[in-house]
């Protein structure tokens, strides 16, 4: 399974022939694009997770000729910018619901925030999580009556997830949240049977290096892109560069 890192929380997934492209809002490197132009896969499905500006944007609308499936969060279907999309080529999915065609299965998930996650199983068995904007959202500096309903909603959403299996698992470590980071990556991997975290959210801010504490709580690989374009192999629980 190959992974590139397109911006914020958006990356493209290549799984053999399959491709699954994740709340692409700006690729300035072009892999959308170049993948596309190359034309060397058998599907296409492209997700956004909710309609906030860096998760879902109208260029993505371009790739409908050979688009499978548009797979969005129900609350995108009440925006004006999707009203140029081919709408027999889109799915809609509100939390907690199911869709599958012959290749690919897809759950969803409630976020903390707008929207939902999307949990896919490919051809090959493999699974991907993307979060979104689902995350322990720990403001430091906040009152603490919003701290305390932020530490409740992320928990009663992880407790529901518990157990839950993906071999990767897309997840923001915003670099906003300081020293509160990792606070919703460490809950969320240690009550999940996830292989391996990809940090995301954190455009303008330094890679993340997980803390003594996530290591040793999640023995997992994490990877943490800086720039558009970088790019992992995901091989027997490992990330691995060209």
């Amino acid at each position: 399974m190959d992974i590139t890192y397109l911006l914020n929380s958006g990356f493209l997934v290549r799984d053999e022939k399959t491709l699954l492209v994740f709340d692409d809002y700006e690729d300035p490197a072009g892999i959308v694009d170049a993948a596309y132009d190359k034309g060397d896969f058998d599907r296409l499905y492209i997700f956004a997770t909710h309609a906030h500006f860096d998760h879902f944007s109208t260029h993505v609308r371009a790739y409908a000729p050979k688009t499978t499936r548009y797979i969005f969060s129900s609350d995108i279907k009440h925006t004006k910018r999707v009203k140029i999309f081919p709408t027999n080529k889109i799915t809609y999915m509100k939390r907690y619901t199911e869709w599958e065609d012959d290749a690919i299965h897809v759950w969803s998930y409630d976020s903390t925030d707008v929207g939902v996650c999307f949990r896919v199983q490919l051809p090959s068995g493999k699974r991907v999580f993307h979060a979104g904007d689902f995350n322990w959202w720990h403001w430091i500096g906040d009152t603490p009556e919003n701290i305390d309903l932020a530490e409740k909603a992320f928990k009663r959403q992880v407790k529901r997830l518990k157990g839950m299996q993906a071999d990767v698992a897309f997840f923001p470590v915003d670099g906003r949240l300081g020293i509160a980071q990792e606070k919703g990556a460490l809950e969320f991997a240690a009550r999940t049977n996830v292989k391996s975290l990809v940090a995301m959210h954190r455009v303008d801010y330094p890679m993340w290096t997980p803390s003594r504490e996530f290591k040793v709580i999640n023995r997992i690989p994490t990877w943490s892109p800086l720039k558009p374009g970088e790019h992992r192999t995901f091989v027997e629980g490992q990330f691995t560069e060209d």
